[in-house]
């Protein structure tokens, strides 16, 4: 059964950064949205098995699967190479996702985060595409696919020898178009040239890419003043023709109201509007930021307990607005509840999860430096 890219829509909920309240998931916000969204005509969601602690899953069938009919929606999760220590977990983890999200099938389904090394020789060595197809069979799974962060060469590599997978996600907005470690535009092609539906993760590259200095805020604004920054980096996605559908890792009703509102009755960019995109990336790209996109990965195993993402949002603020004191007030307050830079022992199990490849020890030292603990 090949997807029916007709009934997919092109922003999908990603509830990888759902809201939350005294450090739990506000489960009545989360609903909120989820009307918002299903109400707009929209019925995508991806969860994960690790997203929020493993509470994500828990959050969509609270939210979405007890309060919707089940053909009303569709849902994906991921299989997590790093919590497959034998070939049992990998059954055991597919019905604790059942059990989690409350359903007998997905819609999708993801081998999560294929990279070069540890994760992709994971998959192959449990045989885990060939497992994804048996679940196929059985009904539980409609279609299978995977999530990607390695280089183009292993993806050509993968689809050579898995050619029958259906999908595929990739981190791509308009910043990671030439970076050196992401390649985004390469996999794109890749995917493109083969025909193989894409779906997009970190379109606006973990709010990175929503809010920058008023000076080049004013290049997207001259052209559309009303017009949210975040809903260029969606639209600037939106725009290229091989993307069946955007994932975004909605907090707020606000971001939902915004993102339902550019992706209702899309608006391609226009020619003026794509220069304006490739000046306002060649600004970015100029200024010495931290690539961070606050996926979290690097925090469960963290020794130290230490926020990272935290802290590099903080390092970055302050790199673009040195004088800003709500920066260290924040870092202040970050430190009560949890580690700080100076506290990392450089376990490297940050780095070993980090999808960006980040050299995180090194950048928690400079940190440490920055802002003095």
């Amino acid at each position: 059964m090949s997807i029916d890219l007709s009934k997919m829509p092109k922003l999908g909920f990603g509830m990888m950064r759902l809201p939350e309240k005294d450090g739990v998931i506000d489960h009545e916000h989360v609903c909120r949205m989820v009307d918002k969204y299903m109400s707009a005509g929209m019925n995508y969601f991806d969860t994960a098995y690790v997203y929020h602690g493993g509470k994500s899953e828990v959050a969509a069938r609270e939210a979405l699967v007890k309060r919707y009919p089940r053909d009303s929606f569709m849902i994906a999760t991921k299989l997590p190479a790093w919590e497959i220590k034998a070939e049992s977990d990998i059954e055991r983890i597919f019905n604790e996702q059942l059990e989690r999200c409350g359903v007998d099938y997905f819609d999708l389904y993801l081998l999560h985060s294929i990279e070069d090394g540890n994760n992709y020789d994971t998959y192959e060595k449990y045989d885990c595409f060939n497992w994804g197809w048996k679940k196929k069979e059985e009904g539980k799974i409609r279609h299978l696919g995977f999530s990607y962060h390695g280089s183009p060469e292993l993806l050509s590599e993968i689809l050579d020898k898995h050619p029958d997978v259906e999908f595929v996600q990739i981190q791509y907005n308009y910043l990671d178009r030439t970076n050196p470690v992401v390649r985004s535009q390469e996999l794109y092609d890749i995917l493109a040239e083969r025909n193989i539906p894409i779906i997009i993760m970190e379109p606006i590259r973990g709010g990175m890419l929503a809010g920058f200095d008023p000076q080049i805020e004013s290049k997207f604004k001259a052209i559309c003043p009303d017009k949210s920054i975040a809903s260029w980096a969606l639209r600037f996605v939106g725009s290229q023709p091989a993307v069946m559908t955007i994932l975004s890792g909605m907090s707020t009703e606000e971001q939902m109201d915004d993102n339902i509102g550019t992706f209702t009755n899309f608006e391609p960019l226009s020619e003026e509007e794509t220069k304006a995109v490739d000046e306002v990336t060649a600004d970015i790209l100029s200024m010495p930021q931290i690539g961070c996109t606050a996926c979290k990965y690097c925090c469960d195993g963290c020794p130290m307990s230490i926020s990272i993402p935290d802290i590099f949002r903080t390092i970055n603020t302050l790199r673009r607005y040195p004088d800003d004191w709500r920066s260290k007030n924040f870092y202040s307050g970050l430190i009560g509840r949890s580690g700080k830079a100076s506290d990392c022992i450089g376990c490297g199990q940050c780095e070993s999860v980090c999808p960006q490849h980040l050299p995180i020890i090194e950048l928690l030292k400079e940190a440490a430096g920055i802002l003095g603990r």
